[in-house]
């Protein structure tokens, strides 16, 4: 038995016009953040889902509602999908990480794992929370096909965790997750394989 994963960002934020760093700050979906979860929506409404899961932070919330709604699905919070922690980078763009934290910004850039930022979440407490989730979730759910919207750098992480891919690489490997994009998973006798990346959807279509 198989179990599809389909790990999805949330769609645009306020904040990502002027690419701030958006960790625990809980922030809402700009109008194109909208736009994007109503497309995910159409698609999530065809995708023959039988679980819709969400990170409690309003802006996976706000996706992932109308994608439940459309399946005909609840949508369950888990705590433990939420965003790491960026610590002293929080709200901050990278013009003013040069500007005030030059030193701590050049390590993250050469190790953003062993060199995470101050007063910032673990990447590996991170990636450990993400494998806990999915572990329990694979129990609930032997097979069938399973929405998960959740956040950028938590979800690098996580394929970096499932693929074998050191996690101080997950910047390099995986440079960027675009929102509401489908990034399916087949969890499949403790094996993962990962079908698609940054696959966009498009109303109608159920791949």
């Amino acid at each position: 038995m198989s179990l599809h994963v389909f790990l999805v960002r949330h769609g645009e934020s306020v904040w990502h016009e002027e690419n701030r760093y958006a960790g625990v700050t809980d922030i809402s979906l700009s109008e194109h953040g909208r736009a994007q979860a109503d497309r995910l929506a159409s698609w999530a409404g065809r995708a023959d889902l039988t679980a819709v899961w969400s990170s409690p932070m309003d802006r996976c919330r706000q996706t992932a509602q109308g994608s439940a709604v459309r399946a005909g699905l609840p949508l369950v919070l888990d705590p433990r999908l939420r965003e790491i922690d960026f610590g002293v980078a929080e709200g901050m763009t990278r013009a003013e990480m040069r500007e005030r934290l030059p030193g701590a910004l050049k390590a993250f850039e050469a190790d953003p794992v062993g060199s995470h930022f101050p007063e910032g979440e673990d990447p590996v407490a991170v990636g450990r929370r993400y494998a806990d989730f999915l572990t329990g979730l694979r129990a609930g759910h032997q097979e069938g096909r399973v929405l998960v919207v959740a956040h950028s750098t938590a979800i690098r992480l996580t394929l970096c965790r499932l693929l074998g891919v050191p996690l101080r690489d997950y910047r390099r490997v995986f440079p960027y997750l675009a929102n509401c994009a489908v990034n399916e998973l087949i969890l499949r006798d403790g094996t993962p394989s990962l079908l698609a990346l940054n696959q966009h959807v498009t109303p109608g279509a159920t791949e």
